[in-house]
């Protein structure tokens, strides 16, 4: 991998600074258009922080420069889309305004239930058929799919791409010595994680399993320029792999909305599947006490979006829960809303 240099540094600098400009300013503009909660719905008066928007901008500056500290000492390479489409962009803008008042509606009604009633019944777990986000269709449509990517990029101000790209070093520590290796990315969505691992592992191969089918063949879309990709639907809770089959695991922003009974059994198929020494990332959001100063933002998030199990994950001991599948932490970073925890299979 050639070693990047000023001019790379230039082009990442100036997309960079652009792109959280470009979401910002979207967000800035979803917020004044999104309906006033009740206050009794509110964290207690007095636990907010002042200066949380001037230590949220530092924290994103913080993420972006050690994004490029990782490219520029070889971890990974800049991102494959560092110059996007400003036609694109602005499409994906458009689609992003006219469905917010459907969004917005679901909020200030606190409607969250209309993919369970339309559902096919008994194809998906009951906590799977909700409108997450208040987000059209919840999972299980191309016009979910298309817009989720876009909606998670405004929500963290341009920074999701880089938080996801944390895992990347790990990533590349964990398959160092395994030559064959094989990886799989649980509840791989659209892709877009996956993007980043086969720009920078290209002979790498490749499980993305997922429940939505919808999400699935937009993954394929997204992926289609790489090879050595399987893409398989299937539900966390009981993967159709062998035991022991996988060098690596990676699952970014599935724990959060997982009832806790269903994140152990997920857990515990991440370990069955994994090789022995194997490596597990996992990239969720930040808990409660790793930011002090943003506890009462997460204790805001599942009031002010719909994510019925936030609140008991951020309460949730991680180390216990993967020791209890005979995964063991070894690092565990924080990544502006986001920690990055590492963990191995015992041999």
């Amino acid at each position: 991998m050639r070693r990047p240099g000023l001019i790379d540094y230039l082009a990442y600098s100036v997309s960079q600074t652009a792109r959280v400009g470009w979401f910002y300013s979207q967000y800035r503009a979803a917020q004044s258009l999104a309906p006033r909660l009740p206050a009794r719905r509110w964290p207690k008066p007095g636990t907010g922080a002042p200066g949380l928007g001037r230590s949220l901008m530092a924290d994103l500056r913080a993420l972006m420069r050690r994004d490029w500290e990782n490219i520029r000492a070889g971890l990974y390479k800049p991102p494959h889309d560092l110059v996007p489409s400003p036609r694109a962009a602005l499409r994906q803008a458009l689609r992003f305004f006219a469905d917010l008042p459907a969004v917005n509606l679901r909020r200030r009604e606190r409607l969250h239930s209309e993919v369970h009633a339309d559902a096919p019944a008994g194809r998906y777990p009951r906590y799977y058929l909700q409108n997450f986000h208040y987000q059209t269709d919840g999972y299980l449509s191309e016009r979910s799919a298309a817009l989720y990517d876009y909606q998670v990029e405004v929500l963290f101000l341009g920074g999701a791409d880089a938080m996801r790209r944390q895992a990347l070093p790990a990533l590349r520590a964990g398959l160092a010595d395994r030559p064959d290796a094989r990886l799989l990315d649980v509840a791989c969505g659209t892709g877009r994680f996956l993007s980043f691992v086969k720009d920078n592992f290209p002979g790498l191969r490749v499980t993305g399993l997922d429940l939505s089918p919808a999400y699935l063949d937009q993954a394929a879309r997204t992926l289609r320029r790489w090879d050595g990709i399987e893409l398989v639907h299937a539900n966390a809770e009981a993967m159709p792999l062998a035991d022991a089959s996988v060098d690596a695991v990676t699952c970014v922003y599935l724990f959060h909305e997982l009832p806790r009974a269903v994140r152990a059994q997920v857990t515990a198929e991440i370990a069955r599947v994994l090789k022995p020494g194997g490596t597990f990332v996992l990239v969720d959001s930040l808990q409660r006490g790793d930011r002090p100063l943003y506890d009462p933002l997460l204790e805001r998030f599942p009031v002010s979006f719909h994510e019925p199990y936030y609140a008991d994950y951020i309460g949730l001991d991680l180390r216990a829960l993967l020791a209890d599948s005979g995964l063991t932490v070894d690092v565990i970073e924080l990544a502006f809303l986001s920690k990055v925890v590492v963990a191995t299979r015992a041999v």
